[in-house]
């Protein structure tokens, strides 16, 4: 469904121009595993988290007791970017990246861009008939196993989780308590722990 990703482009830039391949043929229509959510959400989404700054603290913050607001008025400009852009526009911002005045711009950034693009990708992926999981390279893996931890944290809660590489025997690790243990390739727990359970070939003991 995509273009041959650049090896030697940082992860971050190979799965966001994967996805910008994936939505331009797909359309805006097409479904994702974000629950009520369209590719033309999608991109809208990442338009917006690339231009608009003050949208920011509304996807980190929103589960936040008191915050919701944050996130609500997130989702009021992605509404609005989805309404007043076209697709195709959307679709080349998404490819584009950031500008050079945003934070998402910066240096040092890649291990926030990375996993986003990766999940956001297998979002579209995965919503589609037929789709298999992705071979990716060792190195591909190894980059998204740091994130897969640190967003089992939140997934893991008070229990806890031990989360287990198959592809590397003997690679674990362990959030919190412990508690249930989570096998898989670094791309399925990361989507395990970023909600996508529904899709995440992981094995829970």
């Amino acid at each position: 469904m995509t273009s041959a990703p650049d090896a030697s482009a940082p992860l971050a830039d190979q799965e966001r121009r994967a996805l910008a391949d994936l939505l331009d043929e797909l359309g805006p229509d097409a479904p994702t595993c974000c629950a009520g959510w369209t590719t033309a959400h999608l991109a809208a989404h990442l338009a917006v988290r690339d231009r608009r700054p003050d949208a920011m603290p509304g996807y980190a913050l929103e589960q936040v007791p008191g915050l919701g607001r944050l996130g609500a008025w997130s989702h009021r400009v992605e509404d609005s970017a989805r309404l007043q852009r076209s697709y195709a526009e959307l679709v080349t911002a998404v490819r584009s990246g950031p500008p050079a005045w945003s934070p998402l711009a910066w240096p040092g950034l890649e291990r926030l861009n990375a996993p986003e693009f990766a999940i956001h990708h297998e979002d579209v992926r995965r919503a589609q008939p037929g789709w298999t999981p992705r071979e990716l390279p060792a190195g591909v893996q190894d980059q998204l196993w740091v994130p897969a931890r640190l967003y089992a944290r939140r997934a893991a809660g008070r229990r806890g989780a031990v989360l287990r590489r198959t592809d590397r025997p003997g690679t674990e690790a362990r959030i919190g308590a412990g508690g249930r243990t989570v096998e898989g390739e670094p791309l399925e727990l990361l989507l395990w722990a970023s909600g996508r359970t529904g899709v995440a070939r992981v094995r829970i003991c």
